[in-house]
């Protein structure tokens, strides 16, 4: 039997930056690269929580620290890049994780809750995208290419009940994502973008998002919610971390070296109806 060869897989030598990497997704992200042999800086408003991550990921064997950063800020953006590449050398990997969500129907969205979800959702990964894409493409302080991988949502494709200001939110990186990856590419910049649009993934976020359903009357309860969206995924369940995670990795890593612009739904079959 031919033995299968998993190492374009593996991104050994490589840095990553991981924003929202304090919980769920971003922080199975932070763990599954450093897994795979990348350096990882874990990135989070919520300080203390984002050290522990890190330092499960030392704990482990791995390399990695956290800073704070509230990727809304361009000063941050700046400040944790450059450290990040003092620190390792490089920038190869950058993971536009960071989200929040407020769910009401539209004619029930307060306009700072919107203005909230878009400035963090769409301004933090445009942020994240300019700055990575600085660093990394020839003449900037890495200067040696990479991967910008965005984490966007089926929402950006389909309609999700109460989910207005976060579907837009999530619209608006799906199209950024694609032009940077055409300018990245005629630019010869030698770094691609990618979004990821998972499904209905069970984080702490879904989980506040189902009971602030259930308080604006979308749902009767959030086990109604949750037992709602499992039933619109054919796979028979909602995903895990660790489902969005290896995605990452696959766009991170060499396997994926022919993609860019890409929308890699990872979804349970929600989209597929």
């Amino acid at each position: 039997m031919m033995s299968q060869d998993t190492s374009p897989f593996r991104v050994d030598g490589k840095v990553a930056l991981v924003t929202g990497a304090a919980r769920g997704i971003g922080a199975s992200c932070a763990r599954v690269l450093a897994q795979a042999g990348a350096k990882v800086v874990v990135t989070d408003i919520d300080t203390d929580v984002a050290d522990g991550v890190a330092a499960d990921i030392r704990e482990s064997g791995g390399n990695a620290y956290s800073r704070h950063l509230d990727v809304v800020s361009e000063n941050q953006w700046k400040a944790v890049i450059e450290e990040a590449v003092e620190t390792y050398g490089n920038l190869d990997i950058v993971v536009n994780n960071a989200g929040v969500e407020a769910m009401s129907f539209v004619e029930d969205t307060a306009l700072a809750d919107w203005q909230r979800v878009m400035s963090v959702n769409s301004d933090g990964v445009f942020l994240g995208m300019k700055h990575g894409i600085l660093a990394m493409k020839p003449g900037g302080p890495s200067g040696r290419g990479g991967s910008i991988i965005n984490i966007a949502s089926i929402c950006a494709m389909v309609a999700l009940q109460g989910a207005g200001s976060y579907s837009a939110s999530k619209a608006a990186v799906t199209i950024l994502t694609k032009m940077a990856a055409v300018e990245c590419g005629k630019n010869g910049n030698e770094i691609r973008v990618n979004s990821i649009h998972p499904g209905v993934i069970l984080t702490e976020l879904v989980r506040k998002g189902m009971e602030e359903s259930a308080r604006q009357g979308i749902f009767d309860s959030a086990a109604e919610a949750q037992a709602v969206y499992e039933s619109m995924h054919p796979i028979g369940r909602l995903g895990e971390p660790e489902d969005i995670a290896h995605a990452v990795l696959y766009l991170a890593s060499d396997a994926s070296k022919f993609v860019t612009g890409a929308q890699l739904v990872v979804d349970g079959g929600y989209i597929a109806q």
